[in-house]
């Protein structure tokens, strides 16, 4: 599978795994711990695989920045988070660099 692929699929798991959290009340909810632990194993293998063949620091750069952007854009869409001009600002700029390290990979 192509590794930049993986790695959307790891960033995107990120996303499951932050969500998760956002309800496993204490790992006392067992179908969100279940979620977590499933969306962490799947975002992790992800990143593993893929930077087998894409620069450690590349990955996990790209990784965690789709993970991160994905869940501030969760946070302002489903909770409401605060969408202000600097926030969004500062997105579009990870965004950016996500973009770059891609053309640069």
């Amino acid at each position: 599978m192509n590794p930049w692929l993986l790695l959307v699929v790891g960033g995107l798991g990120e996303l499951g795994f932050t969500t998760s959290l956002r309800y496993v009340d204490g790992f006392r909810s067992v179908p969100w711990v279940i979620a977590f632990l499933v969306a962490i194993s799947v975002s992790m293998g992800c990143l593993s695989l893929a930077a087998r063949s894409i620069p450690l620091g590349t990955a996990y750069a790209v990784w965690a920045g789709i993970g991160a952007a994905g869940t501030a854009v969760l946070g302002i869409v489903v909770w409401h988070e605060p969408a202000d001009w600097p926030r969004l600002a500062l997105l579009t700029g990870l965004i950016g660099c996500i973009v770059g390290l891609k053309a640069l990979g």
